[in-house]
């Protein structure tokens, strides 16, 4: 009994300490968004030409995946700061001296994200009844047929996503950027096993709930056997996507998700997992002690060591970043000033200086072996044919580097080096213009091997193409960095985007030019500007504040 009260103390404390945050009222916010675009047809189920009538059991069943689907996916990147909020606050060495064990503590956190997502879970649950009323009237709805697949699917996707996130942290190795984006990996695998598991064809395919992880497969091929047996001539297929295939033309009567016992044991299933993952955790977990921070058991001074380094490289920016108004106030008098052409080469020699800062701090850290990679797809870009290697090689090329780029504009928040980078004069232009270069550097070096095939083609098309997304990439990475202060919202925006886009070749999403049908380079191109301006702009409003 003592310990179920201390669990939910300290569910409690964690949860309320999230809630009294900005960051909360923007999850809630998202959750809203999710159900504006389910109103608004940006997000749509349907079944070849057909889609449900706007009925409970309809709008229940969309608006139950959609928070199964969508918020199983962003909202990993939401909870996933638990532990190291602990670390950084120093909540965790106080932690660390009582009697808590890790189990303890493992599954807390992952109770305190499950509550996190669960309020986003309820948010979108309000969203289906306002949804109701303004699509079918309050004489229609049925609160059982619409709140149940939200609730249900919902909330057993989410408590899986709870876990992994504290699993994440626990691991040395996925609690950084890697987990970021191996997550983004683990999704896409999870969603399509319910599809790769399914048995039969054609219109009435059978689904395994217990491999089902979002539940989108099991009511998906229960729609497809409904809207079979109202028409013989439906030959299958079905999609859940923004925007849709095509415009659907006939609509059917959806009478809801039918609930067997195999449907609700895989979902108590996926709630059972989750509490396996959380304690499973808990073998992981280093329960604050610098000496099993790795995987290799790293003793204490290492991550010492990586703050000082991290310190002096930043002194090195601050001071290319200041010489010039140093030289100037402190020059002695009888030294003669330099004329206007001088001075301009001094000041381009050591804005050179600063970039070079910047980019090595962004490629600090990494071994030879990451260097090995990029050049082997550097020279597979040059050596492939021309189409392979710009919709293959190099669409890898560009993601290899994406834990560089999500560094730009998140160290001052990270190692507290504002005060010390922003005291120079004219620092926030400089610093964000270098930085934005080193970025671009960053995508010249790694992706420089298709450039060089397109100038010997002579392809000055895909070659601008490439060039604005050389500039489109950093400037994402910049805006992100500085508007949020955490590299995960890049990792996982970037991640997800690089596979929607570019590796599927879809026009206005591919910001790289894979082909030529679905390059959009001036809009990426202006893009870029834009982004770097609001990292100017947010970064002076914020210096202006404190």
């Amino acid at each position: 009994m003592n310990t179920a009260r201390a669990l939910y103390q300290m569910v409690r404390a964690d949860f309320l300490e999230r809630v009294r945050r900005y960051s909360f009222l923007l999850t809630l916010a998202f959750s809203v968004y999710l159900g504006y675009v389910v109103y608004s047809g940006q997000l749509t189920l349907q079944l070849s030409d057909y889609r449900g009538e706007n009925n409970s059991a309809w709008l229940g069943a969309v608006v139950g995946l959609v928070g199964s689907v969508w918020l199983s996916l962003v909202g990993f990147y939401v909870v996933k700061n638990a532990i190291q909020r602990d670390r950084q606050t120093r909540v965790g060495q106080i932690l660390a001296t009582t009697p808590i064990s890790k189990g303890f503590y493992t599954l807390s956190k992952t109770l305190s994200n499950f509550a996190v997502l669960a309020a986003m879970v309820l948010v979108l649950a309000v969203a289906a009844l306002v949804l109701q009323l303004m699509l079918a009237g309050a004489a229609h709805v049925d609160l059982l047929a619409l709140l149940a697949p939200v609730l249900v699917l919902g909330l057993s996707a989410v408590a899986v996503t709870a876990a992994l996130a504290v699993l994440f942290e626990s691991l040395p190795v996925l609690r950084g950027g890697v987990g970021n984006i191996a997550y983004f990996f683990l999704w896409t695998t999870l969603l399509t096993l319910g599809a790769m598991t399914m048995e039969g064809g054609g219109p009435s395919p059978t689904a395994h709930p217990f491999t089902d992880f979002t539940g989108l497969v099991t009511v998906m091929t229960q729609m497809q056997a409904t809207v079979h047996a109202l028409d013989p001539q439906y030959q299958g297929g079905a999609s859940f996507s923004l925007g849709g295939l095509h415009p659907t033309t006939k609509t059917f009567l959806y009478t809801g998700v039918r609930w067997t016992a195999e449907v609700l044991l895989s979902r108590a299933m996926m709630v059972a997992i989750a509490l396996g993952l959380a304690l499973a955790a808990a073998l992981f977990f280093d329960r604050f002690d610098p000496a099993r921070a790795s995987w290799f058991g790293a003793k204490g001074p290492k991550p010492a060591k990586k703050g000082r380094a991290a310190l002096a490289a930043a002194a090195v920016v601050a001071e290319a970043n200041s010489v010039v108004e140093a030289q100037a106030v402190h020059a002695l008098p009888h030294l003669t000033p330099l004329a206007r052409g001088e001075a301009g080469a001094v000041v381009r020699t050591r804005f050179v200086a600063l970039v070079a800062a910047e980019l090595r701090l962004l490629l600090r850290g990494h071994g030879w072996w990451w260097y090995l990679v990029a050049a082997g797809l550097w020279i597979g870009c040059v050596a492939s044919p021309l189409d392979a290697a710009r919709s293959g090689v190099f669409v890898v090329a560009w993601i290899w580097p994406a834990l560089v780029w999500s560094q730009m504009g998140t160290r001052e928040a990270q190692f507290a080096t504002g005060p010390l980078i922003f005291s120079a004069p004219r620092a926030v232009p400089r610093q964000l213009l270098a930085l934005f270069a080193a970025g671009v550097l960053v995508a010249m070096l790694t992706g420089g091997g298709l450039a060089v095939r397109m100038a010997l083609a002579g392809d000055m098309v895909g070659l601008g193409a490439w060039a604005a997304g050389a500039m489109f990439i950093p400037a994402l990475a910049l805006a992100l960095g500085v508007t949020t202060g955490s590299r995960k919202f890049f990792e996982a925006l970037y991640t997800a985007w690089w596979y929607i886009g570019p590796l599927h070749h879809i026009r206005k999403l591919d910001f790289m030019g894979t082909t030529a049908e679905s390059s959009t380079p001036v809009g990426y191109l202006v893009a870029a500007i834009a982004l770097v301006a609001v990292a100017y702009f947010w970064r002076k409003v914020w210096l202006a504040r404190d």
